[in-house]
């Protein structure tokens, strides 16, 4: 028979608060630079570009017909597969090498030397499009925002809602600005992961919020710094098991999940990795500037 031994971490991580702030300002500064200065890489979803489905008379290799399109001058396509390994969809930026009218030149000056095809649909997106997209993914990060506000000042205090809203505006911002600075196209995939990190991290931060609150209740000669040390002392396993898991599952698709999903992915690997670092060092720490009164909340 295996006993089984519980070891209670016991880390001081207020102690490194000001260390915490110094770097997510670092990269918080970093990251508004490059939105200034690069801009995100936006994808045909947020700007223009051509979606084209293609059927052939037989089963082909993506990597061959990538090559072929860059071999004529264009290299930031995106192909997949639909539905069978004879038919794709490619995506195209708007590119120099083709306009709307002679995408299908570009098409058969590419491919009709090896493959016969048919072209099943053929799309524009236009830049108008593009625009009201990138205005709804706004709108609907800050619609979020405020209802996660709303939902934490009633479950728990007001201040709690704004440190809450302070680690997920941290996150957010570094996750884009990884994406800024690397260039890497954002599309609504991204910004599908972008939405599902706001609720992964806030799923961390209310759990440790709610140890705090439970521990204020109890603990009444602890400082605050003690309190907030053994709160996340206490849900450190818990924060670290579920966050390494969620990594297994991401960088297989990463790894293996292809083109269509890699970005996708990265965003999840990227905002995981900041929204677990948020979660222990700057959600708890924003409630300790805030002065977050644990006597009241203990009432």
């Amino acid at each position: 028979m295996f006993t089984l031994i519980k070891h209670k971490s016991n880390f001081n991580f207020l102690s490194k608060k000001k260390f915490a702030i110094i770097v997510s300002s670092i990269l918080i500064i970093f990251s508004i630079l490059s939105f200034s200065v690069k801009g995100l890489n936006f994808g045909i979803d947020f700007s223009s570009g051509y979606i084209v489905q293609l059927k052939f008379e037989k089963d082909l290799n993506i990597s061959n017909v990538r090559n072929a399109f860059e071999k004529n001058g264009v290299s930031d396509s995106i192909i997949q597969y639909f539905g069978s390994n004879n038919e794709i969809i490619i995506k195209f930026k708007e590119d120099s090498s083709f306009s709307k009218d002679t995408v299908n030149n570009f098409l058969t000056k590419s491919l009709s030397e090896d493959y016969n095809f048919d072209i099943l649909k053929l799309e524009f997106v236009g830049s108008q499009i593009g625009a009201e997209l990138r205005e709804k993914g706004e709108w609907a990060m800050l619609v979020a925002l405020l209802c996660i506000l709303l939902y934490i000042g009633l479950r728990f205090e007001f201040l709690f809602g704004i440190g809450a809203i302070i680690a997920l505006i941290h996150d957010v911002i570094i996750t884009l600005g990884i994406f800024s600075i690397l260039q890497l196209e954002f599309n609504l995939s991204v910004l599908s992961a972008v939405l599902a990190v706001i609720g992964y991290s806030l799923n961390d931060t209310i759990v440790v919020y709610d140890r705090i609150r439970e521990n204020s209740r109890t603990v009444r000669n602890d400082s605050f710094i003690d309190v907030l040390n053994s709160s996340v002392n206490q849900t450190l396993s818990r924060t670290v098991i579920t966050s390494l898991t969620t990594l297994f599952v991401l960088l297989s698709l990463y790894i293996l999940g292809g083109a269509a999903v890699e970005n996708f992915a990265l965003a999840m690997i990227i905002g995981i990795l900041i929204g677990t670092y948020s979660s222990i060092y700057i959600a708890s720490t924003s409630l300790y500037y805030l002065g977050v009164d644990i006597n009241k909340d203990g009432d």
